[in-house]
């Protein structure tokens, strides 16, 4: 009897023991989730520590190539597609696709966790995910973390405080392309991404492409885009199109993409910058310029000292016979020859086009190391960066201080707005003048635009200065081939 006692308190003492190890390791907090870059894991295992059940938890699919994936293979549930680099390798998700299920604020964080992580991720693309102002904005402060993220696209996220604006308005945001369509934007919305894409002080300097098209941006807001974009000449493609866009703000347009007055503000600001231009570099800590001297170290070694020089002179001088005459040909072609030819040169791009245009008798190009390192450089394009506009040289008419327009906007949509024959008319003068302007003082970067899609206004396809407008703009477009001449006209070309 004493025995089962014993066992039976032995027993009771167990459990109690494993109990209480079952509630401290319950009431333990588990380590934080380290990601691996692996979409896949990381998110389902967010997700179950986040306390989502695992039958709620939207799986991550590879999305269909084209042409589609047959019938029976559709996922009819929630789910996540992405695009892979590699399908052998899921840690190289290229492109990450959600379409109609919520995002939410547990969901934002988790993709705050993971995206950064992703070391190939170029593009996310929400359509229909309910997004918030407060979504929207925790999106925007982790996405500059993705250091190869450029393409960004939400879409029929109708949202009422408009938040798109965060998107583009931080200094270290990295999209290049941003599709917005289908929001319900309004002239609101489009007044605050006006001001994110520049102002006197600031501007976006890396987003390339802008769609805006369907939404509710009325005059109001279009005017407020065209204001940032006087500051902004970056920016390439912008479109408007199925909005509600009149003559009011198709004239805006024409006046940013012919010449515009500056503001008092924009004046001030200008002067600001030209001050700090002109101001010397002695207080700012940057070294002077090289000196002749300096340069003379690219030189070969025979230049540096006129004895060479002599040394071949009386050689030439002694020579009397063909024999001399062909050795002296050759110390000529190796030596002394080469040598005057450097002598005329001083700078190191004098030295990269000489020993460009120096060959040997077989034809092939002697240059030293130093020199294909130079010719490389000479090659490569230089890099254009952005120009301030204040900068720019400025006309004064009427007390006003006038600067030439964006000729950085390359491709304008406006196509199915509310545009009549004076939107057109501005329009129009702004192409003219910018066509001018670009063969007075063409310039590299700014070739003025290129494309304008005005299709389903409410001008009339007759209208004179529509047809004009359309003529100039089929020329201007890169993609633009002249109709072939018929055999017959060709015949009459060539006897002409």
């Amino acid at each position: 009897m004493g025995k089962r006692v014993e066992r039976a308190l032995k027993d009771k003492g167990g459990q109690s023991s494993s109990q209480e190890v079952n509630e401290d390791d319950a009431n333990k907090t588990p380590d934080p989730y380290v990601c691996t870059g692996i979409f896949d894991a990381d998110f389902v295992e967010l997700c179950r520590r986040a306390g989502l059940p695992q039958s709620e938890i939207p799986p991550v699919v590879v999305r269909a190539k084209r042409p589609g994936t047959p019938p029976h293979q559709i996922q009819r549930k929630m789910t996540q597609r992405v695009e892979m680099e590699n399908d052998d390798k899921p840690a190289t998700v290229t492109e990450i696709y959600i379409r109609g299920w919520k995002i939410d604020e547990m969901m934002v964080g988790i993709f705050k966790q993971c995206f950064p992580t992703i070391e190939k991720l170029s593009t996310i693309n929400f359509w229909n995910c309910g997004l918030a102002e407060n979504t929207v904005k925790e999106l925007a402060s982790f996405l500059p973390q993705c250091a190869n993220l450029k393409n960004v696209t939400i879409e029929g996220n109708e949202c009422k405080d408009e938040p798109w604006y965060y998107l583009i308005s931080s200094e270290d945001s990295l999209i290049v392309n941003l599709s917005l369509r289908h929001n319900g934007i309004t002239d609101k919305g489009a007044a605050q991404i006006g001001k994110a894409l520049s102002t006197e002080k600031t501007c976006n300097k890396n987003l390339l492409t802008l769609s805006l098209c369907h939404n509710k941006i009325t005059e109001e807001g279009a005017t407020a885009i065209v204001h940032g974009l006087r500051m902004n000449r970056v920016l390439l493609s912008l479109s408007l199109a199925n909005n509600r866009v009149g003559d009011q703000g198709a004239m805006k347009f024409g006046e940013l993409l012919s010449r515009f007055g500056l503001t008092h503000t924009e004046v001030v600001e200008r002067r600001k910058l030209i001050s700090e231009k002109g101001s010397p570099d002695r207080g700012s800590g940057k070294s002077p310029p090289p000196s002749r001297r300096a340069e003379s170290k690219d030189r070969p070694g025979s230049v540096r000292s006129g004895s060479h020089l002599d040394k071949g002179d009386k050689r030439r001088n002694k020579s009397s016979n063909k024999k001399d005459g062909k050795k002296d040909k050759e110390d000529t072609a190796k030596g002394t020859k080469k040598e005057d030819k450097w002598k005329k040169v001083g700078s190191r791009a004098s030295l990269v086009s000489m020993a460009e245009t120096t060959k040997t008798a077989k034809g092939k190009k002697t240059t030293s190391s130093k020199d294909k390192k130079g010719s490389h450089e000479a090659e490569t394009p230089d890099i254009l960066e952005a120009v301030n506009p204040l900068t720019e040289p400025v006309e004064s008419l009427n007390g006003e201080l006038w600067i030439p327009g964006n000729r950085s906007l390359i491709n304008l949509n406006l196509a199915r707005n509310s545009i009549g024959e004076a939107g057109i008319k501005s329009l129009l003068l702004a192409v003219q003048y910018q066509t001018t302007l670009c063969a007075l003082s063409p310039h590299p970067a700014m070739k003025g635009l290129l494309k304008l899609s005005l299709q389903g206004n409410v001008v009339s396809k007759s209208n004179q200065h529509y047809s004009k407008l359309l003529e100039m703009m089929v020329t201007k477009d890169p993609f633009y081939k002249p109709p072939e001449l018929s055999p017959s006209l060709e015949n009459q070309s060539t006897a002409g």
